[in-house]
């Protein structure tokens, strides 16, 4: 699939690997709305690149229906990238007191983590199926979404996160299957350790911790490199259903 000239929603799109991505899908031709909560950094985007931003909570569906919408109006939508964040609770399953982790932190961060995902996923599908589709194949578009390799070896403590991300690991599959009819793919990244600017000097910090752990290249990752694999998962029509680990061929050790 060409990315020049389509309509590209990312959702997340001021993080650190939401940016990364809008810029790269922008340098590509596309025409890109970043939907996300960080109002400040959205118009900062909006003025520099010529973009779109909208104000988006990924929860509610109202919101990403506006979000979706807004992308439909730039031009045929047929990229759906979904990097948001959120808070996310952790500690251990019952800890030293003798206390049970707290149920509503594990609700929360499944609610942002998890059922925010499904809800951009449906959405952001159902406009790419409005569209015409590209050639005789069929195809009309992708949708990508973003879990973590703590799915398959979350460390202690990492529960309600790890379950999250398991869940949208789980979901690339059957949601790919359940789109094939219409000519829709969807595709998953799955990253380890990115150091982005979010962490300003804890980066430094955190760079020193992580990088002698990672087997090669021996650093964090980079929110360029995420953003150039949406770019490719987007343009190779034949990735689907798959979970791609991005991590350097890190695996999380217990904790």
């Amino acid at each position: 699939m060409q990315i020049a000239g389509m309509s590209a929603l990312v959702v997340g799109g001021t993080g650190g690997l939401g940016e990364a991505t809008v810029r790269r899908l922008h340098a590509a031709g596309a025409q890109v709305v970043a939907a996300d909560v960080n109002d400040e950094k959205g118009r900062s985007l909006e003025t520099e690149l010529g973009i779109r931003y909208v104000h988006t909570d990924a929860t509610d569906e109202k919101s990403v229906t506006a979000a979706v919408t807004a992308a439909e109006t730039t031009g045929p939508l047929r990229i759906v990238v979904d990097v948001h964040g959120g808070p996310a609770s952790g500690g251990r399953l019952v800890g030293r007191d003798g206390s049970p982790l707290d149920l509503d932190g594990f609700r929360t961060t499944i609610e942002y983590y998890l059922t925010a995902v499904f809800n951009v996923i449906r959405l952001g599908a159902a406009a790419i199926a409005r569209q015409d589709p590209l050639d005789d194949g069929g195809g009309r578009g992708v949708v990508v979404t973003t879990a973590s390799i703590a799915a398959f070896e979350g460390q202690t403590g990492q529960l309600p996160y790890a379950a999250a991300k398991g869940g949208v690991a789980s979901m690339t599959l059957v949601a790919a299957r359940d789109l094939s009819p219409l000519g829709i793919r969807v595709v998953t990244v799955a990253p380890g350790t990115v150091n982005t600017p979010a962490y300003g000097k804890a980066g430094e910090q955190l760079e020193a911790y992580w990088a002698p752990q990672v087997p090669f290249p021996r650093r964090m990752g980079r929110a360029a490199e995420y953003a150039a694999l949406v770019q490719h998962l987007c343009e190779n029509d034949y990735l689907n259903g798959e979970v791609v680990r991005l991590d350097g061929a890190l695996r999380f050790p217990p904790k």
